[in-house]
């Protein structure tokens, strides 16, 4: 049974916790603006000396989400916590695939994640030996048969996908990430590397300390990543009510959403709130 904290808090259940992984875009901001009582909530773990990692699918480096966050206002205490699965597949590419040419999947704004091997981007499909997926082009944000078209005879070579999320929303705008790009190609047959929330080696670079003897918490508002991703890592798991789920669970209820992405779910709460 998933318990709703909209009357007690997460203060209510804070001490029961160690570590806390907190979800940045749909939890602590919108894309637009943050979410006061969210930014409430993450003063109060610092006042507890509570560990937290604010872990987002953004396909971008740490450096340039803080420096998002910074002009959305949030203070250097909070912004420091950010780990990125832009920064965890970065650490891989540098590490494996530094030397071989690739075709970048996304819009131009991504271009920060690879500057430091820049010349190994190819403009042409069939020449690349890899596709880096960061999203979509700015072009086809909302088409996705034109990504399999593009992929029809390219489906061979492996994908690097730097944010598993299907879909996000930009305020009041609902709009297609990464993840639904190699969703396609998994499906023509290709293979898909991702780095991110659901899968664990996000989770493993994010923060420097031993997790066995912590109880943990994910805190989240999408169920197909920061839930799932609690699931398969055994954390315990807060959901985000008024978020990407939102309309689902107003109509089916908590309990059938959860079952039907085949998560588990331990509490739920219309917003982060103290």
């Amino acid at each position: 049974m998933t318990k709703n904290l909209d009357k007690e808090g997460l203060s209510s259940i804070a001490d029961n916790y160690q570590l806390f992984y907190v979800d940045l875009w749909g939890v602590v901001h919108n894309g637009v603006f943050l979410h006061n009582e969210a930014i409430k909530t993450l003063k109060e773990l610092n006042k507890k000396k509570k560990d937290y990692v604010l872990l987002t699918n953004a396909p971008r480096p740490n450096s340039t989400v803080k420096s998002f966050l910074e002009k959305m206002g949030m203070e250097k205490e909070i912004r420091e916590h950010v780990f990125t699965s832009g920064e965890a597949a970065l650490n891989y590419l540098k590490k494996n695939l530094l030397n071989q040419s690739f075709f970048h999947v996304g819009p131009p704004r991504d271009f920060d994640l690879f500057k430091d091997f820049e010349k190994m981007k190819s403009d042409n499909v069939k020449d690349s030996e890899y596709f880096l997926c960061t999203g979509l082009f700015d072009e086809h944000n909302d088409d996705l048969r034109y990504y399999k078209n593009l992929f029809e005879k390219n489906f061979k070579k492996k994908m690097i996908c730097t944010n598993p999320d299907l879909i996000v929303d930009r305020g009041n705008k609902r709009e297609l990430c990464a993840g639904s790009v190699a969703m396609i190609y998994e499906k023509m047959g290709g293979e898909v590397v991702y780095f991110g929330k659901p899968y664990p080696e996000v989770y493993h670079q994010s923060i420097d300390n031993d997790k066995k003897n912590k109880k943990i918490l994910s805190i989240g508002d999408n169920l197909n990543t920061d839930i799932k991703g609690a699931n398969l890592l055994n954390f315990d798991s807060l959901l985000i009510s008024n978020g990407i789920h939102k309309e689902e669970i107003k109509k089916n209820g908590i309990e059938e959403t959860t079952k039907s992405y085949e998560t588990i779910c331990n509490y739920i709460q219309s917003e982060l709130k103290w």
